[in-house]
């Protein structure tokens, strides 16, 4: 599989944004670039994967000032939960940084003064939207209003998500900012221009080599190509890569007020990630990024950023004189159950919930039955998902360590036999490495997994046939017993040596149950002959519909408890909806005594009251006031809930009511209180 001299390879998966958690649609990406670099260094290359968190822009600097905190905090956190999650997924990342590094903007100084001083930066006066009451200038994604071709409302500045029109935010009607409510007004700025137009040249010859043996040749896939030659045909515009004042990011060389966009920085941050991993290695950075470098770079990225990364990018590279990249890899997207991820319909799932519920080397082993080398969008059919998972991993591959241990283990000492009774079957097994391999080289996931589990079939058929628990109640059979298993142990391992990119942690779970040092590749060609293995302890259990269930209700749990407020222009729009008396009178108000408060493990915003309504009857409520109140502060006080609001299931338990609050956020939230003299209890008119 590897070269008589390792390959030195790079590798990197695009960098998560840094204000939210990872969902399930995130994971395809990390588990298939995962499974690409396991693969690699279990043949011997030297392959170092990278990423980190992508930490600049409008929205992290929006957020954190919603948190009442610093985005520096803001991203130090997420960072950890990030880091945790993929983690748990067995994602493993050779190092994992951040944009907002000394290293990256080192770096993102560097090419952009080499850019401007080889003339490919511009500067123009533009026109913009800009907020007046936050006195900031605002992205095409914070500023809606109604689409001025079908006229749909609540739509973002640049595109329709009705009927698919792209604009430019001056055309939308009705405007207004998301961050403030108020109506945008235009103003003019200076910008910084890429002129990406330099490099036409440059990259037509990248991206359509003249020669090349097939498709594997070329620097991105052949459905990419296709694409990216409409955009060269519709003309390659130049790109503003300058933001204004107030932003979270890196400030331009010699251009006060003016920062880098975080498109800009960003793919910067695989090489800044590389960099810092090569200091604390001893790793020659410029071996690896100079022009003439024979190492490999590899970027796995969604379709959905193909115009950054195969066009912006190796531009930008090619202008500040390092290396473009070997390969950009785009996949497709992730469906679940047929259709677009729905909060509603508890199918944006985040990855902790998954967590919370299902083994992660489940998702890995079905992303990787799924994945092939192009494009094409994955779904994720649970009833495809559990059958695929119990039948293929617990009712064949786990299956046969289960039904030969027990025989050795018992019967033998754990010893296994000296000799194999099938030769030519443990050939046919060994020999199918190079097709395996080449499979996973390609990204071809899903035939690698298919022919894996041909091969466990046969496995299985051969102790159906040979019925080692029959023999073992047959006096002398001994032999044949000690050989049949041995032999279908030793079937297990070259399956699981096959198998452990995809599955790590099960991998290492059968390497201890072996009694054997981590699987190489190379390994399946020679079997344990005499060898004396450990007891075998359950590897994996069958996924069960109650799982399933779980993370779909804890989905839509965690939506009801993460939802954000409305913007003040929705707020306002709410306002002006009117009722009638009737209609209030059927809200029940009433006093209440909180008789205990604690945090909420995992919540950021949430304390957990116990409130007495009288006569003994108390209620649970999760309320979003802890940026407000410490618990002790809360206990004995009198408040005001909506006492006949319905139940609702959360993440973290049922809510059985709503405390009344007030106040713009962060600190400035009050709860209600009424005067001294109330009791539990009483209605509030």
């Amino acid at each position: 599989m590897a070269a008589s001299t390792p390959r030195k390879i790079l590798v990197t998966s695009a960098l998560p944004y840094a204000n939210g958690p990872i969902h399930l649609g995130h994971m395809v990406e990390y588990i298939q670039t995962d499974i690409w670099v396991r693969f690699q260094k279990m043949g011997g290359n030297a392959c170092t994967y990278v990423c980190a968190d992508d930490t600049h822009g409008t929205p992290i600097m929006l957020k954190a000032q919603q948190e009442g905190i610093t985005p520096e905090q803001l991203i130090a956190r997420i960072s950890v939960e990030h880091q945790r999650d993929f983690a748990e997924f067995g994602v493993g990342f050779d190092n994992y940084y951040s944009t907002h590094s000394p290293e990256n903007r080192e770096l993102a100084e560097l090419i952009y003064t080499r850019l401007r001083d080889a003339g490919h930066i511009a500067k123009r006066t533009i026109k913009q939207a800009y907020d007046p009451v936050k006195n900031m200038f605002l992205p095409d994604r914070f500023i809606k209003g109604e689409c001025p071709k079908c006229g749909s409302k609540d739509q973002y500045g640049d595109s329709c998500e009705v009927c698919g029109a792209t604009y430019s935010p001056t055309e939308l009607k009705n405007a207004v900012s998301v961050v403030s409510g108020a109506t945008p007004i235009e103003k003019e700025s200076e910008h910084y221009f890429f002129k990406l137009g330099d490099f036409e040249n440059t990259l037509r010859q990248w991206l359509f080599p003249r020669e090349h043996k097939d498709a594997r040749d070329m620097h991105v896939q052949p459905e990419v190509a296709n694409k990216l030659d409409e955009w060269f045909n519709a003309g390659l515009q130049d790109w503003d890569i300058s933001r204004d004042a107030p932003y979270f990011g890196f400030e331009i060389p010699d251009a006060p007020g003016k920062f880098f966009y975080v498109w800009l920085d960003a793919p910067i941050g695989y090489l800044a990630s590389f960099k810092n991993y090569c200091a604390k290695k001893g790793v020659s950075f410029d071996d690896y990024v100079r022009p003439d470098s024979e190492t490999e770079l590899y970027h796995f990225i969604g379709k959905d950023i193909l115009y950054f990364h195969a066009l912006f990018w190796p531009a930008m590279l090619s202008g500040a004189k390092f290396r473009t990249p070997t390969s950009v890899f785009a996949h497709g997207f992730l469906t679940v159950n047929g259709a677009k991820m729905s909060k509603s319909r508890g199918t944006f799932i985040m990855a902790r919930t998954y967590l919370d519920h299902l083994n992660p080397e489940y998702l890995r082993y079905y992303f990787a039955y799924k994945l092939g080398p192009g494009v094409d969008d994955l779904d994720l059919n649970f009833d495809d998902f559990t059958q695929r998972v119990n039948a293929d991993l617990v009712g064949k591959v786990v299956n046969i360590a289960s039904r030969c241990a027990g025989f050795i283990n018992k019967q033998f000492g754990g010893k296994l036999a000296t000799t194999l009774a099938e030769p030519a079957l443990y050939e046919k097994f060994a020999s199918a490495s190079e097709s395996i391999a080449r499979s996973y080289e390609q990204r071809e996931f899903s035939k690698a997994m298919r022919d894996v589990m041909a091969l466990a079939d046969v496995a299985n058929q051969y102790i159906d046939e040979k019925k080692p628990w029959a023999l073992a109640k047959q006096a002398g059979k001994e032999n044949e017993v000690h050989a049949v298993c041995s032999m279908g142990v030793n079937l297990f391992r070259v399956l699981i040596a096959y198998l452990k990119p995809a599955l790590p942690r099960t991998a290492a779970q059968s390497e201890a149950f072996l009694n054997i040092p981590a699987l190489s590749w190379h390994d399946t060609a020679t079997p344990l002959l005499g060898h004396t293995i450990n007891a075998f302890t359950p590897l994996m259990t069958r996924v069960e519909a109650k799982q399933i269930e779980a993370v779909m209700e804890q989905s839509k749990s965690t939506l009801a408890a993460t939802t954000p407020a409305a913007p003040p222009s929705a707020l306002a729009e709410a306002i002006k909806l009117e009722i009638s008396i009737d209609d209030f009178n059927k809200v029940d108000l009433r006093i209440a005594k909180i008789v205990k408060a604690q945090h909420v493990e995992g919540a950021d915003k949430l304390l957990q009251l116990t409130v007495d309504l009288g006569e003994g009857k108390t209620r649970n409520i999760f309320a979003g006031i802890r940026s407000a109140y410490e618990p002790k502060d809360l206990e004995g006080r009198y408040t005001v809930v909506v006492a006949n609001l319905a139940p609702r299931k959360m993440k973290f338990g049922v809510s059985e009511g709503m405390v009344l609050a007030a106040g713009p956020g962060g600190k400035d939230l009050w709860i209600l209180s009424p005067d001294s003299g109330a009791q539990s209890g009483m209605r509030v008119k």
